[in-house]
């Protein structure tokens, strides 16, 4: 995790090394945001029911109309205003947070204030989920290995939700989320190929150094016999 002040490429911290592309950047959609980060629907109901308790008991005890409809209306000013406000910062959150998806990592960007930018190399990538809801929107969660540690509160909203003792990391309210999870997917299995064959390459090197000096050890005994002799 990096903090910084000018970005290169927009959603990075720098310039990518030499081999590593760009494959994708998105960012998550603020309203979907308020509604499953920011619980503004859950905040709204119950301000709702609030209302409701308030006014029928006012009622029971006989203190008239004018005074329930006085009671809901100012109760129901504080939930818009609660509502807005946590609105407006599922808003201030989407517009300052970028996703990237390179060749060899996924960068999380966030930070209204300060950005932060949290480097998560594939092979720090156990797996990936996806979850798309009926809105067309989904999040990608990240399950790392259990060397790849992140902070709950450092990245919230951008985890999954309650997974406190094992922090996944996550992609959240995106749109055309199918087709992000495909690109990862894509990448990811790619990413794995690739150090699969450079571990075979290795392996074929040593095995083959390793026959070479096998075979130079006769023919020394062979020179130091024929010395002798």
């Amino acid at each position: 995790m990096s903090e910084f002040e000018v970005e290169p490429i927009p959603g990075l911290p720098g310039l990518l090394p030499e081999g590593e592309e760009l494959l994708w950047q998105g960012a998550p959609l603020w309203v979907p945001l308020a509604k499953r980060a920011f619980h503004v629907r859950l905040v709204l109901l119950y301000f709702g029911l609030v209302i409701l308790l308030r006014a029928g008991f006012i009622l029971a005890e006989g203190e008239g109309l004018a005074m329930a409809v006085g009671s809901a209306l100012w109760l129901g000013i504080l939930a818009l205003a609660a509502g807005s406000i946590l609105s407006l910062l599922a808003w201030l959150y989407a517009r300052s947070t970028i996703y990237s998806i390179t060749s060899r990592r996924v960068v999380i960007r966030f930070g209204m204030v300060v950005p932060v930018a949290v480097n998560l190399p594939f092979k720090s990538i156990e797996s990936a989920g996806l979850r798309v809801y009926d809105d067309g929107s989904g999040d990608i969660p990240l399950a790392l290995i259990s060397k790849q540690k992140v902070s709950y509160l450092i990245m919230w909203p951008n985890v999954r939700p309650w997974h406190f003792s094992k922090v996944q990391p996550m992609l959240r309210a995106l749109p055309e989320v199918e087709q992000v999870a495909e690109l990862l997917a894509e990448a990811l299995k790619a990413a794995a190929d690739e150090e699969s064959s450079l571990q075979k390459e290795q392996a074929a090197d040593q095995a083959s150094g390793h026959q070479d000096s096998s075979t130079a050890a006769p023919a020394g005994e062979s020179l130091a016999t024929t010395s002798a002799s």
